[in-house]
């Protein structure tokens, strides 16, 4: 973190988060060391979905292409209130994102300064076509802790490659709206962040990525390695820059994922995934929600964290992660960290 970043963060713990992050972490361990599920304390990092409508059609994203076989629709207020509510004391982190496009909920503003005033770090990520002068104000009042705005290209040609019907134009333009309006409230927050998706059409763009943010006043740079669905035989994605590739060559041509998928995983024991319906799912790769540990329409967190289900799936990683569909293009899990 940013040292004024790090200092806001520090300004949302509290002892009762800091003793239930402490718990999360030794029950992890534990259950690494014993291969048993033990599961101690809530999750502190949690990704709520405001919506899985988009208005881009980026290739190796199901929002984008359509393909959900889930319902589509909005996070409702009442629910998502209730849902802060129950977990508010033990968060660190409230990511407003899984699928979708967070800015095209109606009151997504009012979503993020709920958890604010609640006194959680509050992220979102967008692409940044809805950033008006009056949401970027909006953004700023509501408290938003970071943002990130995915940025594949520091050209129109290089950009729409990836985020196909989008417009460059639209996110430098949104960006200095919330750059103005961070200045003209004189607010430290949110934290802006340049998100840039590292794929093969954009891979020579890096450098200039950073020095678009400088010219911007974006306070960060973060490259991202991209998750590819049909990467076995290639893919004319995967970046011939090893460091930012998922993916390894074989020496027959075919691709394999970098990762070892060692049967533990830290996201597992530290974070949870809630959809805008209310359905828990283990992870961000899980994105069509195939495999949900539960419902809070019908049942508290609480209940649901420690069910007999999620300890299940728990059980299923220690054992053998190789045999989980969603696991096996995953890129992390496999360390221990936060935010």
């Amino acid at each position: 973190m940013h040292l004024h970043d790090a200092l806001h963060f520090m300004q949302k713990l509290s002892l009762k988060k800091a003793w239930n992050a402490a718990a999360v972490l030794s029950s992890f361990y534990l259950a690494k060391w014993t291969q048993r599920p033990v599961q101690w304390g809530l999750p502190f990092n949690v990704s709520i979905e405001p919506t899985t409508q988009c208005n881009l059609g980026c290739p190796e994203c199901p929002s984008g292409l359509k393909s959900f076989t889930r319902p589509t629709g909005h996070l409702e207020y009442a629910f998502y209130q209730k849902t802060v509510d129950e977990l508010s004391d033990r968060l660190l982190y409230l990511y407003f994102y899984f699928q979708g496009e967070p800015y095209m909920h109606p009151r997504f503003s009012e979503l993020v300064k709920y958890a604010s005033a609640q006194n959680i770090y509050t992220v979102t990520s967008t692409n940044a076509h809805y950033l008006t002068e009056r949401k970027a104000r909006e953004t700023v009042e509501s408290g938003l802790s970071r943002i990130l705005i995915s940025i594949d290209g520091t050209t129109q040609e290089t950009y729409e490659k990836y985020r196909i019907g989008g417009s460059l134009q639209k996110v430098i333009e949104g960006t200095k709206q919330l750059v103005k309006a961070k200045r003209e409230l004189k607010s430290s927050t949110p934290h802006i962040v340049f998100q840039f998706l590292v794929v093969k059409p954009n891979e020579h763009q890096i450098a200039d990525v950073y020095q678009l943010a400088k010219e911007l006043g974006v306070d960060e740079v973060k490259l991202k390695t991209a998750q590819v669905y049909n990467f076995k035989e290639g893919n004319e994605l995967i970046p011939t820059i090893d460091k930012y590739s998922r993916y390894q060559k074989n020496s027959d041509g075919t691709f394999h994922i970098k990762n070892e998928l060692l049967n533990h995983c830290w996201k597992l024991w530290h974070s949870t995934v809630i959809t805008w319906d209310g359905k828990i799912v283990p992870c961000c790769f899980d994105k069509d929600a195939q495999h949900q540990l539960g419902d809070l329409h019908t049942n508290s967190f609480t209940q649901i964290w420690q069910s007999d289900l999620y300890r299940s799936f728990r059980s299923r990683i220690l054992k053998s992660r190789k045999e989980i569909d969603i696991c096996t293009n995953c890129s992390e899990g496999t360390q221990v960290w936060a935010g």
